[in-house]
C-alpha cells in the first residue's frame, strides 16, 4: 500500500512546539492551500490542513517557519479516532511531516516586513554556460587504442 502526500501552502498560525514525557519533540501546524478551480461565484476554496511533525523536523518547523510562511510538506495521511470531553466521538485526519521545505525564500518574507532568521538559498546569477572552447573542446577517444578510462 501507498501513502504519500505533498502539500504546498502558507501557515495559519504559528508552530506549536511540544515535548512528550519523554521528551520527544512534536510540532503541530496548519497549511492553507488554496484550490486551483474557482467555484461558481468566481472565488477560489481554501483547504486548511493539519501537519505534525516530530523529533529534528518539529524542531526545524518551530524554528524557522511562522505564520504566513510558504511551506512544502511531504509525509503521510493519518486519520484518529479520540473521545471529546463530552464523550461524543471524533475522527482527526492530519499529514505527518516527514519532511518540511521552504516553499519561499527569506527575501520574500523580507519584502512583506516578516523576519524569519531562516537560512535562504538561491540559484548562482548569470545562469548557464557553456564550457570554454564550446563542443569542439572534447577530444575523440580513439576506439583503436584498447586503454579505456574505465
Amino acid at each position: 500500500m501507498l501513502n504519500r502526500i505533498v502539500i504546498m501552502g502558507r501557515l495559519a498560525r504559528d508552530p506549536e512546539l511540544r515535548r512528550t514525557q519523554s521528551g520527544i519533540a512534536v510540532t503541530s501546524f496548519r497549511i492553507a492551500c488554496d484550490r486551483d478551480f474557482k467555484s461558481q461565484n468566481g472565488e477560489k476554496g481554501t483547504d486548511w490542513i493539519d501537519v505534525v511533525a516530530w523529533r529534528q523536523t518539529a524542531e526545524f518547523v518551530s524554528k524557522y517557519f511562522t505564520k504566513g510562511r510558504l511551506a512544502i510538506v511531504e509525509g503521510r495521511l493519518q486519520s484518529r479516532d479520540w473521545t471529546d470531553k463530552d464523550g461524543n466521538k471524533r475522527t482527526a485526519i492530519e499529514v505527518v511531516a516527514d519532511n518540511v521545505y521552504f516553499g519561499d525564500s527569506k527575501r520574500d518574507g523580507a519584502d512583506r516586513g516578516d523576519s524569519y532568521g531562516a537560512p535562504s538559498f538561491s540559484a548562482p546569477s548569470g545562469g548557464y554556460s557553456a564550457p570554454i572552447g564550446g563542443a569542439s573542446a572534447f577530444a575523440e577517444i580513439d576506439e583503436e587504442d584498447g586503454d579505456l578510462p574505465f
